[in-house]
C-alpha cells in the first residue's frame, strides 16, 4: 500500500474515533490538555519544545523540524473523572425541601479522547503536517431533581479540530511554523425551570465552525539545549440552535409559551501562549520545563438572541461566564533506560479561571496539581509505543458558592462542597517510514 493511501486511512480512523467520542475536560475549565501520551508522562513539561513527540505541533508547530522523514502518530487517552457535589449551609431551605440534603453522586462522565498527526518531511527545510484534535470537551450530568436543578441538569461540549501546517528550519539554531485551524464546535445545556420534582427543563444547543491559526519558533542555543513558544488563537464561534422551553416562561417581551425559539449567540474562544525547555543534562537525563497562558478571560458574558417569530433579535437569556485567565506550569525527567526503553514524570500546577467567584453546578472546577509517569518503547526501528498515567488532585478552595454575587445567580442560593479528582491512562503509537 502506498505510504499516502496508509495515512490517507490512519488519518480517516482518528476523525471516526473522534466523532464517536466526547471529551471531559481534563484541563483548565473545559480545555483538553491530553493530546500526547509522550507528553503527559512528564506533565506536558517542554511540550513546546518538542519534548511531546509529533504531538508537539499541537502546542508549537515548529516543533515538526525536528522530526525527519514522514511520520504518523496516533494518540488515545481514557479520561476517568469524578466529581461529587453536596449541598451546605446557605443553601436556600426551597431547593433542600423539594431536592433534599444528598450529594449528587458522580456528575462527571467518562470519556475516550482520540489525537493524531502526520508530519512529512519535503526537502532539507520544509515540513507539512496536519493535526487531528479535540481541543475542547465536557460532559457533566446532574441528577434528576437534585436541589440544584434549576442551576444545571446536563452539560454538554464538544469539539473537532483540523489543523494543516508547516515548518521552516530557517538555520541550525531557529525553525518557524505555522498552521490554520478549522473547529467545529457544538454545546447543549440544560436545566430545571421550577424547584419542584419532575419540573420541566429549558433546553439550549447550538454549533458552528470557526477558523484560527497557530505559530511557533524553536530555538537551539547550543547542542542539548531547546527552547519553544507556541500560539494559538482565539477563534470566534458563531453558534446557531434553539432553545427549548418545556414551560411558559417570563421574558421582556412577556410570558413566552412553552415550545422550540431558534436563537444564536457569538463566543470567543481562548487563545493560548505555551513556553518550552528542554535541557539534556547527561547523555541519558533530560530536564523539561513549561509554561502555559490561556486568556480564559475572553470567554466571559454571551447574550443568547432570538433569530426568528417574535424573538427575532430579542435577548432571551445569556452564558454569564465571567472567567478570569488560566496559568499551567510544569517540571519533567526523562531517562533513556537504554536504547530501546525510556522513562519519564512530571509535576504540574494549575490555576484554573474558575474559582468560588464564578464556580457553578455545570463545571465545578478549581486549582490542581497533575503528577504523571510514562515510557517509550521503541517496537522496532521505525515503530515506537509510549504510555502514561496522570492523577489530578483539586487544591485550595473548591466550595460553590451561588449567591448574588456569582453571574450564575439565580434568585434561590445554593452552597456546596466539590470533592473532584482525574485519573488519565493514554497511550500512543510512532510510526516513521
Amino acid at each position: 500500500m502506498p505510504f499516502l493511501n496508509r495515512t490517507s486511512l490512519l488519518l480517516l480512523a482518528s476523525a471516526a474515533a473522534a466523532a464517536l467520542t466526547a471529551g471531559t475536560a481534563s484541563a483548565g475549565s473545559f480545555a483538553l490538555r491530553e493530546q500526547s501520551a509522550r507528553g503527559q508522562g512528564q506533565a506536558f513539561a517542554g511540550a513546546a519544545a518538542g519534548q511531546a513527540g509529533l504531538g508537539s505541533m499541537y502546542w508549537n508547530p515548529a516543533t515538526m523540524a525536528a522530526f525527519e522523514g514522514f511520520q504518523v502518530e496516533m494518540n488515545l487517552s481514557g479520561i476517568f473523572p469524578y466529581s461529587d457535589i453536596t449541598p451546605t449551609t446557605g443553601t436556600s431551605p426551597f431547593l433542600l425541601g423539594a431536592g433534599g440534603t444528598a450529594s449528587t453522586g458522580d456528575i462527571a462522565l467518562d470519556a475516550a479522547l482520540p489525537a493524531g498527526y502526520v508530519s512529512y518531511q519535503l526537502d532539507d527545510d520544509i515540513w507539512i503536517g496536519l493535526g487531528l484534535n479535540t481541543p475542547f470537551g465536557l460532559e457533566t450530568k446532574n441528577p434528576p431533581n437534585a436541589p440544584g436543578q434549576i442551576y444545571a441538569r446536563t452539560s454538554e461540549v464538544i469539539s473537532y479540530n483540523i489543523t494543516p501546517t508547516i515548518a521552516w528550519q530557517v538555520n541550525d539554531w531557529l525553525a518557524l511554523g505555522a498552521g490554520i485551524e478549522a473547529m467545529y464546535f457544538k454545546t447543549r445545556l440544560t436545566q430545571a425551570m421550577g424547584i419542584m420534582p419532575n419540573a420541566a427543563s429549558a433546553d439550549l444547543q447550538g454549533d458552528s465552525w470557526g477558523v484560527g491559526f497557530t505559530l511557533g519558533f524553536t530555538l537551539t542555543p547550543m547542542d542539548g539545549t531547546t527552547i519553544g513558544v507556541g500560539y494559538r488563537s482565539q477563534i470566534k464561534q458563531s453558534l446557531t440552535g434553539d432553545i427549548n422551553f418545556g414551560a411558559p416562561v417570563s421574558t421582556s417581551l412577556g410570558t413566552l409559551p412553552a415550545g422550540r425559539y431558534d436563537v444564536k449567540s457569538d463566543l470567543t474562544l481562548p487563545d493560548q501562549i505555551t513556553v518550552g525547555l528542554s535541557q539534556d543534562l547527561t547523555d541519558d537525563l533530560t530536564l523539561n520545563a513549561g509554561f502555559e497562558w490561556t486568556n480564559w478571560s475572553v470567554f466571559n458574558n454571551f447574550p443568547v438572541v432570538g433569530t426568528s417569530g417574535i424573538t427575532n433579535g430579542v435577548e432571551i437569556t445569556d452564558l454569564p461566564f465571567e472567567y478570569d485567565d488560566g496559568y499551567y506550569v510544569s517540571l519533567g525527567l526523562e531517562y533513556d533506560w537504554t536504547q530501546q526503553f525510556t522513562i519519564r514524570g512530571g509535576l504540574g500546577y494549575e490555576w484554573s479561571p474558575i474559582s468560588t467567584r464564578n464556580r457553578d453546578l455545570r463545571l465545578p472546577d478549581s486549582n490542581r496539581i497533575h503528577a504523571s509517569i510514562g515510557g517509550s518503547y521503541n517496537w522496532t526501528e521505525n515503530l515506537s509505543l509510549d504510555f502514561a498515567y496522570e492523577h489530578i488532585f483539586t487544591t485550595g478552595d473548591t466550595d460553590i458558592k451561588l449567591d448574588s454575587d456569582n453571574p450564575h445567580y439565580a434568585g434561590l442560593p445554593y452552597f456546596g462542597d466539590v470533592d473532584s479528582r482525574v485519573d488519565i491512562v493514554s497511550a500512543s503509537l510512532r510510526y516513521r517510514f
